[in-house]
């Protein structure tokens, strides 16, 4: 089974316990109870079709989470790989629209207007298949519901943690040339504090997972996060950390802006009294503009603020303690980690872009999972017993020196 397909398996499991990883939700009696409910609901198998299971299955998967992690809600090896894809989420939900907010495309022209956007990749998916769903949508697809656009507000805090991203200003560099920054941010939404923020070149899943990683080590780790749909927050890296530090993450339908206003409220207030007061000959690199960056959101967390009556959100965060849930600091270190699978040569090296690294002998000829910090200060190979084993970088004159070992053969066998 391929490593990709094992991967997707799991995280379907996962997303039927995880709701389950900081405690039991509210509206259950018990585990029990949260388990018939989920079985009844069903999952949507990596192959496109909905799915149910038992409540013992459910159960199993909940205990194999508890003792093993993530790694262990992987399957076994099986002969059913390369089963054809159907539509996905995406797919979906772009088709959907279109029949919503067109009524009278038909499925042919949507086929032809997803293949010339890109989504439908040649071959991947069928005009056929694209019908077939078409026709499920057929008798309501005229109609456009209003969307629920009321604010809200958790009542705890950890329980939502909002993100996103806003173009930042220009940092004039040493040759001269104007480059343009990004601000990434998260928010928890009860309390209203910034719990991470960062200034960054690229609006990259790197930068991200590094506010991320910073703000869960400070603040612990929320039962969900919610995002938009951009590529640097919906992607498998992403799945990847959620299911190993125990989170959810939630992706904000199109056209639904309530649903994370108040991050978008914090960059346009940001703007207003950061950005408005810089002056920008005052930051001649990234490193500087950083640093008065983290001194605004420490100031911002400490103001009252009006909608938490008279509280600042950081006495409104540290109100409710019991509600941090902090990771070990080696599973910080580990978990916040990039996944990648490459092909081991036959001399034991593999190559992340254009570095080469050496692997265990053991290892050669094979495909590996590999883990590696962003900056790549640290690789390692992800072993199949969930351990992480260090690889370093290939040095081929140290190699020269190796004493090997020799054989020497005589014709009669003695020495």
């Amino acid at each position: 089974m391929e490593q990709d397909y094992r991967q997707a398996i799991a995280l379907m499991r996962y997303s039927a316990i995880a709701p389950l990883i900081p405690g039991l939700p509210e509206g259950y009696r018990n585990l029990s109870d949260y388990f018939e409910k989920a079985s009844r609901r069903g999952l949507l198998y990596p192959d496109g079709e909905f799915r149910y299971y038992a409540p013992k299955t459910l159960y199993k998967w909940y205990l194999s989470y508890q003792r093993g992690g993530f790694d262990a809600l992987l399957p076994a090896g099986r002969n059913d790989c390369g089963r054809p894809r159907k539509l996905d989420d995406d797919l979906t939900e772009k088709i959907a629209y279109l029949k919503g907010h067109y009524p009278r495309m038909g499925a042919a022209a949507i086929f032809r207007q997803l293949k010339e956007d890109g989504s439908i990749k040649s071959g991947a998916v069928s005009e056929s298949t694209v019908n077939r769903y078409v026709n499920q949508l057929a008798p309501g697809a005229g109609n456009v519901p209003a969307r629920d656009m009321r604010r809200y507000e958790r009542p705890h805090i950890n329980e939502v943690w909002c993100g996103d991203s806003s173009a930042g200003p220009y940092i004039k560099m040493a040759e001269g040339r104007k480059r343009r920054t990004y601000v990434i941010a998260l928010i928890d939404d009860a309390s209203r504090l910034v719990t991470g923020a960062g200034i960054f070149f690229e609006d990259t899943f790197a930068n991200l997972m590094s506010v991320m990683k910073s703000a869960v080590a400070k603040y612990g780790v929320p039962r969900m996060f919610n995002f938009d749909n951009g590529s640097a927050y919906k992607n498998k890296q992403m799945e990847l950390l959620a299911a190993r530090i125990g989170t959810t993450i939630s992706y904000c339908k199109p056209y639904t802006p309530t649903a994370k206003a108040k991050v978008e409220r914090w960059f346009r207030t940001m703007k207003d009294q950061w950005m408005a007061s810089l002056d920008m000959q005052d930051f001649p690199s990234l490193e500087a503009l950083s640093g008065s960056l983290c001194s605004y959101v420490r100031s911002y967390n400490l103001a009252a603020h009006s909608s938490l009556k008279g509280s600042s959100p950081q006495e409104r965060f540290f109100s409710e303690p019991g509600r941090v849930r902090r990771l070990p600091e080696e599973k910080l270190r580990t978990d916040f980690l990039l996944e990648l699978e490459r092909r081991v040569s036959a001399d034991s090296v593999v190559a992340i872009g254009n570095v080469e690294y050496e692997v265990d002998m053991r290892f050669a000829r094979q495909r590996i999972r590999l883990r590696c910090s962003p900056g790549m200060d640290e690789v390692y190979v992800a072993q199949p017993d969930g351990t992480l084993a260090p690889v370093r970088l290939l040095n081929k004159q140290e190699n020269a020196s190796v004493k090997r070992e020799k054989f020497f053969l005589t014709e009669r066998g003695d020495g």
